[in-house]
């Protein structure tokens, strides 16, 4: 079972209270998702491609991340995603930005991480994705909804910005 912190549209952690995955999140709570993109130093951005059994299997992700578990600052979080996800390990992530969803009921929190690492040394995280590719910031730019699961980080980079 994995536990989360809960959160008030603040970004300020409601003490006393934990939320399941899976389980709704309860009215005028949110929980925490960090992000991270990756550029290489080339300019280059890293993609990766989600499982078939995920939603949105097949399509292309601009970024690691997941949830905070209970606990977990957003740093911490962002840290341990881009660990799991691409085999990466940065303690110099910028934060770009943070975005309300009360929609899904989702606070993110989005970094940046530079990196200047072999381009093949991507590890992928088995069940969550099955393939990976450098595009230039360009290409990423004018991906479409058919291609990229989330366009949230692309206004947080000016050179992505459409």
């Amino acid at each position: 079972m994995e536990l989360w912190d809960a959160y008030d549209e603040n970004f300020r952690r409601v003490e006393g209270r934990t939320l399941v995955r899976g389980e709704p999140v309860p009215e005028g709570l949110f929980h925490l998702v960090c992000d991270v993109l990756v550029r290489h130093t080339d300019g280059t951005y890293l993609l990766m491609q989600r499982d078939l059994s995920k939603k949105g299997g097949g399509l292309w992700e601009a970024t690691a991340g997941g949830s905070a578990l209970r606990g977990e600052d957003p740093l911490k979080c962002a840290e341990r995603e881009l660990r799991e996800e691409t085999g990466i390990i940065s303690h110099t992530l910028t934060e770009l930005g943070r975005l309300v969803s009360r929609e899904t009921r989702s606070l993110y929190v989005e970094f940046l991480c530079v990196t200047d690492g072999d381009k093949e040394a991507i590890t992928l995280q088995e069940g969550e994705t099955m393939g990976y590719r450098w595009v230039s910031g360009e290409t990423l730019k004018h991906m479409g909804p058919h291609e990229l699961v989330t366009r949230r980080m692309q206004p947080l980079v000016p050179e992505l910005w459409r």
